[in-house]
């Protein structure tokens, strides 16, 4: 059981990461505007800096270009940094269009 549970990290872990210098804006799970630095981002989650420290599991609200919000629930949460995990991946086509408008930033 030990190895299928580190299977399903090492899979999470080796779905390629785009990084990004994105300011966004996220709403925490009490609603209130949450400030975010996204530093690397995937099809199915990201990491950015914040200034807010939240609970394994929160639920947060963040704006994306070109997808709009997106509901993003915390996995980890260490130092002023926070990795979550979408609740419903971007699909391959939005993803890529997302990317190049935040490159033309």
């Amino acid at each position: 059981m030990g190895q299928a549970i580190e299977r399903i990290f090492f899979d999470e872990r080796a779905e390629h990461r785009d990084e990004v210098h994105l300011r966004a804006r996220g709403f925490g799970p009490d609603a209130r505007p949450l400030p975010l630095t996204i530093v690397n981002l995937s099809p199915h989650g990201l990491m950015a800096r914040c200034d807010a420290a939240f609970e394994e599991g929160a639920r947060l609200r963040v704006t994306l270009p070109v997808v709009g919000v997106i509901v993003a629930e915390v996995r980890w949460s260490l130092g002023g940094r926070i990795g979550c995990r979408f609740e419903q991946g971007i699909d391959r086509a939005s993803y890529y269009e997302m990317l190049a408008a935040i490159l033309r930033r």
